[in-house]
């Protein structure tokens, strides 16, 4: 047992952006913290991320935001292209906290990770485990008061031990939600397969980000990085009750992707031949999480393992860093373990609502079928890209990354004894 007057104890699963996020807010308020990262090591790679709008203040907040703006991919904005490569319509990054298809904080999620954990000083990092078992005295008694015993959680390879406050920050197929969870978290798949890549740089590569898009729901994108690579992406349109292309072994995925995007068209070639050297290939196939609570006892999801709004949203990374500052905020409020979970819950969740209510027709008029489709989609790019469709934009749309007030936080906080 904890010993009274000392910090709580807080343990964290997931060492990507949502955990270390909440791990910087909880150590400023005293606790004891600890992430445990089923992977060997701090995962560095992955594509393009970006921040905007509550996620920005967050940053600020943080004390980061400079860090993070330095460490961008640099790249300049979003281009449709043909399949020789011609410019069909072009849009500038965004110079704000939210505009523009290439957000003002475009990062990739590895390095944004690495700034983020570095302003987690004393918290304890523990990769290559994770939980196998939470026992959690507090739901043994839903109608007793919300300050129990802590939870005893057992490792795969540490011994077990006990926490005021279990964190699941894992990813939209979390393991250990389904463990406390079971089925009553659903996902709900978009219909779309992604596989992301890194590939050596070209000269002919630019700053742009570039979208191609090729009949059969294909399209091809490449993005510029700050390490003199290239990063790829192969997207697919599929049924939605395709199976995970996650779930492949390497030798059937590139089977698979050769067999989808061979004749593509534009960069395709390049990165198929890419696929049998690239280390950091990543597949799954999109979805959005539904939860209908985010808590039970001293268990709480946070980020994607709780509301993970898709890669085609935008939103995945701001609702992470919110997140974590609203989880935070709710636990620095009040004594009352549980009061505070349900706090996190009913102040944060219409804004994931929001973030997770995709423009009709999404991620599928991004990746029209038909060549008429396409046609269709480049017509609408042009019009989009002209002075008059980007006075329409900034008349009528009002981005979700907007539509969230941050409470205050004071800047520091005493230790408080474990509950």
């Amino acid at each position: 047992m904890t010993t009274p007057g000392t910090p709580r104890r807080a343990l964290i699963s997931g060492a990507s952006i949502a955990g270390p996020a909440l791990a910087h807010w909880l150590r400023r308020d005293g606790w004891q913290v600890t992430i445990v990262e089923r992977a060997p090591a701090l995962r560095t790679g992955g594509q393009n991320v970006d921040v905007r709008g509550a996620g920005r203040e967050v940053l600020r907040r943080m004390g980061l935001d400079e860090a993070v703006l330095a460490a961008g991919t640099g790249e300049v904005g979003t281009r449709f292209v043909t399949a020789d490569g011609s410019a069909i319509a072009e849009f500038p990054a965004g110079t704000d906290d939210t505009g523009g298809a290439t957000a003002e904080a475009e990062i990739l999620r590895g390095d944004l990770a690495e700034i983020v954990i570095g302003s987690t000083e004393g918290v304890k990092y523990r990769f290559g485990d994770r939980i196998t078992a939470i026992d959690d005295p507090t739901t043994k008694d839903p109608s007793g008061p919300g300050n129990g015993g802590p939870a005893t959680v057992s490792f795969e390879h540490a011994a077990d031990e006990e926490f005021e406050l279990v964190v699941i920050a894992e990813g939209l197929r979390s393991t250990t939600r389904r463990m406390v969870f079971g089925a009553e978290v659903q996902l709900r798949p978009l219909g779309l397969q992604c596989t992301f890549l890194t590939i050596p740089r070209t000269e002919d590569d630019d700053r742009w980000w570039r979208w191609y898009n090729a009949p059969g729901g294909r399209s091809v994108t490449l993005r510029p990085d700050n390490h003199g690579t290239t990063r790829a992406l192969l997207n697919s349109r599929i049924d939605r009750d395709a199976p995970d292309i996650g779930r492949l072994d390497r030798d059937e995925l590139v089977a698979a992707l050769r067999e989808r995007f061979t004749g593509a068209g534009w960069q395709s070639e390049r990165i198929l031949a890419a696929l049998d050297d690239a280390d950091d290939v990543y597949s799954q196939t999109i979805a959005q999480v539904r939860a209908p609570r985010w808590s039970t006892g001293r268990v709480v999801l946070l980020g994607d393992a709780a509301y993970c709004a898709s890669p085609v949203s935008g939103m995945g990374t701001t609702l992470s860093l919110v997140g974590a500052y609203m989880l935070g905020s709710a636990l620095r409020r009040s004594d009352d373990g549980r009061e505070a979970l349900r706090t996190y819950e009913r102040e944060f969740r219409g804004y994931t609502e929001r973030a997770q209510d995709l423009p009709p027709g999404t991620p599928g008029a991004a990746n029209p079928f038909s060549r008429a489709g396409i046609t269709a989609l480049n017509t609408v790019m042009r019009i989009a890209a002209s002075p008059f469709g980007r006075a329409l934009q900034r008349m009528f749309q009002r981005p979700p990354a907007d539509d969230f007030t941050l409470p205050p936080m004071p800047e520091r906080a005493e230790a408080r004894p474990a509950a």
